[in-house]
């Protein structure tokens, strides 16, 4: 021991000429024996450095670490024996504790050892206290390391199928848009396939969860075959992750454009439709894929992987079994909707609907007999929106109860003002489109009979207008709720009558007393230069009106647009038309002055 202490102090004393004054206490072979021998026996790797960062002595744990003796490390360069100048964070941290200005450093470097494996060290170096020098640690942390490494892998891997799993895949997805940002060796884009299998629950369902997972497993070897093929598995720098569940994701890097994505899934969706072989049990199942292409600037993972779930959402609706490319106008129809409907609620109470009313004329003396009741909505960021881009929303949410009785109780006061204003033998009467849920979520009947009560409007001056399949499909409720609404003097419409595939026989049980031609037989009647219209289109609604009549119900045409589609429906017996040639739907003054022009009796 004391000879290799001996040999470290010469080595030192052969290179002190080139280097700074030191402090006898500092210097190894200066140190008391029992110090030298613990220095040099010690099962951790150190070494003491001098201020200018060479290696004054090393004891024999750290000449191993790094398949050398000891006495050839002194004078060394200590950054270049651990890899401290490889990193500028580490290597600015190691000159200020060369300085003194800084207490200690601790860092993770990996070493090179001389027979060519590498090691995993924790390098640490700290003040040597009486004297300029620091001393050097260095701990073998290899096998900790691989352990991490270990547990990482089981952490950020789906245990079934042995995939990546969504915790994985995030860090890597958000890892390539951040690098789209500073690199630019490739092509700035990236894609995205987003998975679902049809059907999976019911394989769980009735063949148990053990026969899923196989099938899971399975369905996750041709997802890595397929992007394997392609030139986008993982090897590749590539993803194939399972995100949860049955759904499962396919990132590609530096995708050349949405063609590509389109080819991937393709072959996906080939392979997933085979058939599976799972111990002796034969599966056949499908998939529904979302697919998403774009330039990665700009987007983010939550912003990606939205799009990738309304698209696949879009795949699922459209009929499963196929992949769907993500459509900006569609989604901006989406986020529309979305928009439309959350405010929709609050939209009422704010008073931002209005109400426009279109004549129903006589076809024989071109009186206007009345008005049907259309609704607005002034929306503050959209502008003016007509029903249709509203009224559905309104169905599905419930809103449409609300807003139903809102067009109901503002139309029957305007028609009351009309009559006050205007009186006649024959006031207008309003018609106003009612949906089927107000009949099965409120009491239109209570509803009704409250507001004419509260109006003064007439029950024979209140039309009600529902759709074909609302009204021939009504039993129960909704059919004693129009039973009970015809009683009291109300009228019952069909509207675009004709669409369907109605029971004829079922509508003479029915309380309706109007049906509305659907505007598509009435445009059959138009002439164009250089055609003809069709005679079947004249003679199907011909036999719609003789048979209301032959029923007592009268006949509205809706979409009447030509002088000469007025003048054939007339010769047909229709009652009353609607549509341009007379009027659109217009503002209540306007409606007023058509009053005041009718012929006085």
């Amino acid at each position: 021991m004391s000879g290799t202490s001996e040999g470290i102090g010469s080595a030192a004393d052969g290179i002190r000429p080139a280097m700074t004054q030191r402090h006898p206490a500092a210097e190894p072979s200066d140190l008391p024996a029992d110090y030298r021998s613990a220095f040099d026996a010690a099962h951790l790797a150190m070494a003491v450095v001098d201020r200018t960062g060479h290696v004054v002595g090393a004891n024999r744990a750290f000449a191993d670490l790094l398949g050398a003796e000891p006495h050839a490390l002194t004078g060394r360069a200590a950054a270049d024996l651990v890899d401290l100048a490889s990193e500028a964070r580490t290597w600015q941290a190691y000159q200020e504790v060369l300085r003194g200005r800084q207490a200690r450093l601790r860092c993770t470097r990996r070493v090179k050892h001389p027979d060519g494996h590498s090691l995993w060290t924790e390098v640490t170096l700290g003040p040597v206290p009486g004297s300029g020098d620091v001393l050097l640690s260095v701990a073998d942390i290899s096998d900790r390391r691989d352990l991490q490494a270990r547990l990482r892998h089981l952490q950020m891997h789906d245990p079934v199928t042995r995939l990546p799993n969504r915790a994985l895949f995030f860090e890597r997805l958000s890892a390539a848009l951040e690098a789209s940002s500073y690199e630019h060796g490739g092509t700035g884009r990236i894609g995205l396939c987003y998975l679902d299998l049809d059907g999976f629950k019911a394989v769980n369902d009735t063949l148990g969860h053990r026969v899923g997972d196989r099938l899971l497993t399975a369905v996750a070897k041709r997802l890595t075959r397929c992007a394997d093929q392609s030139g986008y598995g993982r090897t590749g720098g590539h993803l194939v992750a399972r995100l949860g569940g049955d759904e499962f994701a396919l990132l590609v890097e530096d995708s050349t454009g949405t063609e590509q994505l389109a080819d991937l899934a393709r072959s996906v969706l080939a392979a997933v439709q085979e058939p599976f072989d799972l111990a002796g049990q034969r599966l056949s199942v499908s998939a529904s894929i979302g697919v998403v292409e774009r330039a990665a600037e700009g987007t983010s993972a939550t912003g990606l992987m939205q799009a990738a779930d309304t698209t696949l959402y879009w795949a699922k609706a459209d009929g499963k079994a196929r992949w769907t490319l993500f459509d900006p106008e569609r989604n901006a129809h989406r986020m529309t909707r979305q928009a439309l409907s959350s405010t929709l609620r609050p939209a009422v109470e704010r008073g931002e609907f209005t109400l426009e009313y279109q004549p129903l004329v006589d076809l024989e003396s071109g009186v206007v007999r009345g008005v049907e009741a259309l609704v607005r909505w002034n929306h503050p960021q959209f502008g003016t929106l007509t029903p249709n881009r509203f009224i559905g929303i309104a169905e599905e949410d419930g809103s449409i109860v609300q807003l139903g009785s809102w067009v109901l109780r503002t139309a029957c006061r305007q028609a009351r003002r009309w009559q006050i204003e205007q009186p006649s033998d024959s006031p207008v009467f309003v018609s106003v489109n009612v949906a089927v849920r107000q009949v099965w979520d409120s009491d239109l009947v209570g509803d009704v009979a409250e507001i004419l009560a509260e109006t003064g409007l007439a029950p024979q001056l209140l039309q009600l207008e529902l759709t074909e399949s609302a009204v021939m499909g009504s039993a129960g409720r909704p059919l004693q709720a129009l039973q009970a609404l015809s009683d009291m003097g109300v009228r019952i419409a069909i509207d675009d009558f004709g669409t369907g595939y109605s029971n004829l026989a079922y509508l003479s049980r029915l309380p309706v007393s109007v049906l509305k031609l659907d505007g598509s037989f009435v445009r059959g009647f138009r002439y164009e230069e250089g055609t003809h219209p069709n005679p079947a289109d004249e003679t199907i609604v011909e036999a719609m009106v003789q048979l209301a009549h032959r029923l007592g119900l009268t006949v509205t045409a809706e979409c009447v647009e030509t002088a000469g589609q007025a003048a054939r429906l007339r010769r047909v017996g229709c009652d009353t038309g609607q549509g341009w040639l007379y009027s659109r739907a217009v503002a209540p003054e306007l409606i007023a002055e058509m009053i005041a022009a009718r012929p006085r009796h």
